[in-house]
């Protein structure tokens, strides 16, 4: 009798509401409802648990619910970046950089990187490869079981390339050899492509990442030229597409990006020698673009400064004006683009700066900030939970002091970050 009791009681205690101490308000002076793409005034949002339940025009909290006091903000979804880099150490003047530390040390490294780019207001990114392999893995299952903070995280576990590649250590003497975890997507054929996707999602990659063309910042690569076939790229898609797994093509040159569309990849990260025939296939095939637009001011800048190798410098003066102005055009062909930073090659934290480049470069300011929400949600394939401050997603959502539609630029000093309901950062506001 007695045990049917307890189980009794805790039946109707479960049926009960939640306490109003477990409800979150928010007072948000200005909120940003990316779905519809209006700015609401004097908005109230109530999160429960990890989860946004209610939207709607303010009113008086329930007794006892904790009020965050954004009346003076403007509210937006979490922030999400769709290139990172943030499992491994820094972009540096010496391209052998990677060779002098241990996994352990970039893991570590990406620790910090991850706190950084959570308390800049990005809750989401999708990691694109580092050298030491399924260090990213590791990272992300990290923060998912709540041992680090960081932003959600969809990762690749390594850069799939072709022997001294884009996405190889290529500075090496001939006789000196890389770890075997710095060579894990190194391929030679369909076959090895196949084999080495498997791998990967076995391993945790939640997307594969390809290297279609040669890089700006790997030695010894031309942008320009084709690496990855275009029959290894369509291996690669076919065999993610059985563990229902989309990939990824870096690629710069005009040639390497019509063969990743072909090929059937859901995005082309960089994009900077796109063609218009390019543009055509990609707004045709459906496939996303991610350009980090801003990066080649931070690499014309910093790189100089730091005597980064010259033929990197000279890279980046050939690709960065060519990839602005193929942007340009890819907005207004109507190309679906979400927001990819490459932070990594410049310090994490300041994601945000891409914002106001993406505006100078077309996109008006609620484009720009799609991109980085719901548009790079829709790309991950994760839009029912989060990309938008919606009941039913997750309470991912930070504050900017201002109007953002009048300076898209604050985005780079978010002052209040939510991730899940937990509120990592509420800065007090500056006279």
């Amino acid at each position: 009798m007695r045990q049917f009791v307890q189980i009794l009681l805790a039946a109707i205690l479960a049926a009960l509401p939640a306490a109003a101490a477990d409800i979150t308000v928010i007072h948000a002076g200005k909120l940003i409802d990316i779905e519809n793409q209006k700015v609401l005034q004097d908005q109230m949002i109530t999160v429960e648990g990890d989860r946004i339940i209610a939207v709607g025009p303010w009113k008086a909290a329930p007794e006892g619910a904790r009020v965050l006091d954004w009346s003076g903000r403007t509210v937006l979804p979490g922030l999400m970046d769709m290139h990172t880099h943030m499992a491994d150490i820094g972009q540096s003047n010496n391209p052998l950089a990677p060779l002098m530390y241990s996994a352990s040390e970039a893991v570590l490294e990406g620790v910090q990187n991850a706190r950084l780019t959570l308390m800049a207001g990005f809750t989401t990114v999708r990691d694109v490869g580092s050298w030491r392999a399924f260090n990213d893995v590791a990272l992300r299952d990290a923060i998912n079981k709540g041992i680090i903070p960081g932003p959600r995280m969809s990762v690749v576990g390594a850069y799939v390339t072709v022997p001294g590649g884009a996405g190889a250590i290529t500075d090496q003497a001939i006789d000196v050899k890389i770890p075997d975890d710095m060579q894990y997507g190194v391929v030679r054929n369909a076959d090895e492509v196949r084999e080495k996707v498997r791998s990967l999602i076995q391993h945790g990659a939640t997307f594969i990442k390809t290297l279609a063309t040669g890089a700006v910042l790997t030695n010894g690569t031309k942008p320009g030229a084709p690496e990855l076939t275009e029959e290894e790229l369509h291996a690669a898609v076919v065999e993610a597409g059985y563990y229902g797994v989309y990939v990824t093509s870096h690629a710069h040159g005009a040639e390497g990006i019509k063969n990743a569309v072909r090929a059937g990849v859901r995005s082309i990260e960089h994009g900077s020698l796109i063609d218009d025939e390019g543009i055509a296939m990609m707004k045709k095939h459906g496939t996303w673009l991610v350009a980090d637009i801003y990066n080649g001011d931070y690499i014309a800048d910093v790189g100089r400064a730091e005597g980064w190798p010259e033929e990197q410098l000279i890279k980046n003066d050939e690709t960065t004006d060519a990839q602005r102005q193929g942007f340009r055009k890819a907005v207004k062909a109507g190309v679906k683009i979400a927001y990819g930073t490459d932070s990594g090659v410049y310090p994490h934290g300041l994601n945000g700066r891409q914002m106001a480049y993406m505006v100078k470069y077309g996109m008006t300011p609620m484009q720009a900030i799609r991109s980085a929400t719901l548009s790079a949600a829709e790309l991950l394939g994760w839009e029912k939970d989060v990309g938008s401050i919606t009941p039913g997603k997750y309470a991912d959502i930070v504050a900017v002091d201002g109007d953002l539609m009048q300076d898209v630029s604050l985005v780079e000093h978010v002052t209040a970050v939510m991730k899940g309901g937990v509120l990592y950062k509420d800065e007090a506001a500056t006279e």
